[in-house]
């Protein structure tokens, strides 16, 4: 069903752009590119700040990968850690005699307290 005779909903006869006069004089901006691995180019707008840098590398919104500002050497992807339980952690900080012993000391700290726990009962 076609509308009866109303401009666009919501808006008003005379209206401007939605917002210019409010906001004022946007703020000088500068684009920069950028190149993933993958060779999508991306082009983030940054303040134009004489003291501020904008970042060497920024993630491509298209795959994810790292993109420098170089596109002949764009950065390689970060290599991903697989996933560790909190046993594998252990296991790299200690040795087997140090577990062995560690194990012992929480056997001998059990079985005292069975004996308390015997005792009183």
């Amino acid at each position: 069903m076609a509308s009866a005779g109303h401009a666009i909903r919501g808006s008003r006869v005379g209206a401007g752009p939605m917002g210019e006069q409010e906001r004022g004089v946007p703020a000088p901006r500068n684009q920069v590119s950028y190149w993933c691995l993958n060779g999508h180019e991306t082009r983030p707008s940054f303040a134009a700040l004489e003291d501020i840098e904008p970042p060497e590398q920024w993630d491509c919104p298209r795959c994810g990968f790292p993109a420098g500002q170089d596109p002949a050497n764009p950065p390689a992807p970060l290599r991903n850690e697989p996933y560790k339980t909190h046993l594998a952690y252990v296991k790299e900080r200690r040795s087997d005699e140090d577990g062995a012993a560690l194990l012992e000391e929480a056997l001998e700290t059990l079985r005292a307290r069975r004996e308390t726990s015997a005792s009183r009962n």
